[in-house]
């Protein structure tokens, strides 16, 4: 349990700050456009990493909402309750999490028509002898093609969101004290942990999609749509009193307001 809490100190110390949620958009932004860069000019070895099928690819990576929500979930309700101990408060923050739900499903919809719409089967990855028969992606695949088309980056939207979201509500423990002796001191420590570790994964993975995978231009939309869902949610709408509202904090409005005005 001791290295629990000294592994949560540090994640807090790191996480829960104002500054990291100001600039952790313009770092991802910086992130992508440098790693593109060293994708086009000087690409670098293959790796480990460089495998779609590595370990945090196949077991994070895809499902990374799924880890997002089941996290976050018990998390917001914990820390939210114990500040205010309001089911109804606790309930319209949680909606949150279908409010991503939501963007998530979206998001990933439009990403795949404007893939369909904008591509082709063709027999080779090398884009060589197209297959006009063959209309949709599953079909092209099913016969063994290749399907080429304008891939948006599902990786870079949904890594920038997850990790964005997952910052804003860890903003809540500028508030949260408990007893170090009570369970819900161990459930909130343990979260933390957990929700930290997940966010230097969800950044690791986002750099190497950007060194590793896709287009620039691709990469580009993927990492805009996550910063816009973040934006328009915690930046914009969740300000309203119409809204799942923010993680509760002293004056969290003004200081939200003024975060953003910066």
């Amino acid at each position: 349990m001791e290295h629990l809490e000294r592994c949560a100190w540090v994640l807090r110390g790191t996480l829960v700050r104002s500054a990291v949620r100001r600039y952790l958009p313009w770092a991802l932004a910086a992130s992508m456009l440098a790693g593109s860069l060293v994708k086009e000019l000087s690409p670098l070895p293959e790796s480990y990493l460089s495998n779609k099928r590595n370990v945090l690819n196949v077991y994070f990576v895809k499902v990374a909402w799924a880890w997002t929500f089941c996290l976050l979930l018990p998390f917001i309700a914990l820390t939210n309750y114990h500040l205010t101990g309001k089911a109804g408060l606790v309930l319209r923050r949680l909606s949150t999490l279908l409010v991503g739900t939501a963007i998530w499903y979206v998001c990933t919809a439009i990403f795949s028509n404007i893939e369909h719409y904008t591509g082709s089967c063709y027999q080779s990855p090398a884009l060589e002898g197209e297959r006009k028969e063959h209309r949709s992606k599953q079909q092209c695949h099913g016969e063994g093609g290749f399907w080429h088309g304008f891939d948006i980056s599902g990786h870079s939207f949904l890594l920038a969101f997850c990790a964005l979201m997952i910052v804003e509500e860890m903003a809540v423990l500028h508030e949260v004290k408990t007893d170090r002796n009570h369970r819900l001191h161990t459930a909130i420590t343990t979260l933390v942990v957990a929700l930290g570790f997940l966010t230097f994964i969800w950044v690791w993975m986002f750099l190497c999609t950007a060194i590793y995978f896709h287009n620039l231009s691709q990469k580009v939309f993927g990492t805009l749509f996550g910063l816009l869902g973040w934006y328009g949610t915690y930046g914009c709408w969740y300000l309203k009193s119409f809204s799942p509202g923010l993680p509760p904090q002293s004056s969290s409005l003004n200081l939200k307001q003024d975060t953003y005005k910066k």
